[in-house]
């Protein structure tokens, strides 16, 4: 669990760090002068290694899962990187999703957390999508590997992700991301492994009547030639859905983290988020030693980052 942990977190935070740079970015452009390499400056103008509110709120959520499972207190941690810069690489905060902010402002004038995200269909952005993956790990502890069969654990997911993104596609987003980064704990072939936890998370919505309707949005991710699909078929926006397709689009196309990172950024985009949920996958079943150093070495604080990853291990041990 603790490398997993490790490789997972700074794998996720790796990936969005290439992306930052080239955030907005089409396609077109970045097939032209493609992403090979750590790069700075660019679209918010930070230096090489900056990453940005991906890995922000998944530290939050990480370090306030170290003391169990408070959803104010996921909240307040998301406010102090929000209003206080805490959580940050530089000391600065930039490019906060709107459906997220909204949602803080709502939980900061005295809403309960549970009823401060965004319930309408317009909230559907990838936000809480990108910072979920610490609750792979947590509920793997507290509730055992076949976690996905137990509705008290899928609950939790779908709390986090309202915490900002209340609406069932978002939540159903997040609990196929959980269920496939369950699926990639054990040593298990990459593909059967995604396979795995699409099946899984399938099976449980599928079952379920306030979920069932919203599954004709991911009707692509689930059929077996999903994979086959051409690049100009995969959509890399912030949309929830296209972020998701588009990081197990990735995973399943490349066979190391580098070639994975790598693809996502350059789809363009939202290329820093889709990115990021690809790389913290890709980074766990890969491991550290995949995540090449000379990238490592250039990401800001990150031995904050690792002391975090290793105090939220021996928390769940």
């Amino acid at each position: 669990m603790r490398n997993k942990i490790l490789s997972g977190v700074l794998g996720l935070c790796v990936a969005d760090a290439l992306g930052v740079p080239v955030e907005f970015q089409s396609r077109e452009l970045l097939q032209q002068d493609p992403v090979i390499n750590m790069r700075g400056y660019g679209t918010y103008n930070q230096p090489p290694g900056t990453w940005s509110d991906d890995t922000s709120m998944t530290l939050c959520l990480m370090d306030s899962l170290t003391n169990g499972l408070d959803y104010a207190d996921i909240m307040k941690k998301f406010l102090s990187w929000l209003n206080e810069a805490k959580y940050t690489p530089h000391g600065k905060v930039f490019d906060v999703g709107r459906t997220t902010g909204n949602a803080l402002h709502r939980f900061a004038q005295g809403f309960e957390p549970l009823e401060s995200g965004d319930k309408s269909e317009y909230g559907n952005g990838n936000g809480s999508l990108m910072r979920i993956l610490p609750l792979a790990f947590y509920l793997n502890a507290k509730y055992g590997k076949d976690f996905m069969e137990k509705d008290a654990a899928i609950e939790v997911i779908h709390n986090v992700s309202a915490l900002t993104h209340a609406h069932p596609r978002s939540l159903i987003a997040c609990g196929i991301h959980i269920s496939v980064a369950d699926s990639l704990m054990g040593d298990v072939q990459l593909e059967v492994a995604v396979k795995s936890g699409l099946h899984k998370a399938r099976e449980h919505y599928e079952t379920k009547d306030a979920y069932k309707k919203e599954l004709k949005h991911y009707q692509r991710i689930f059929k077996d030639d999903f994979m086959t699909l051409p690049s100009k078929s995969i959509r890399s926006s912030g949309y929830v859905v296209d972020t998701l397709e588009a990081a197990i689009w990735c995973l399943l196309n490349t066979d190391c983290y580098e070639s994975c990172v790598l693809k996502a950024v350059n789809l363009g985009e939202d290329t820093d988020t889709v990115a990021a949920v690809a790389g913290g996958l890709a980074g766990m079943h890969y491991g550290m030693e995949a995540i090449p150093s000379e990238w490592t070495e250039q990401i800001a604080r990150i031995d904050a980052i690792k002391n975090l990853c290793e105090k939220f291990y021996l928390s769940l041990r």
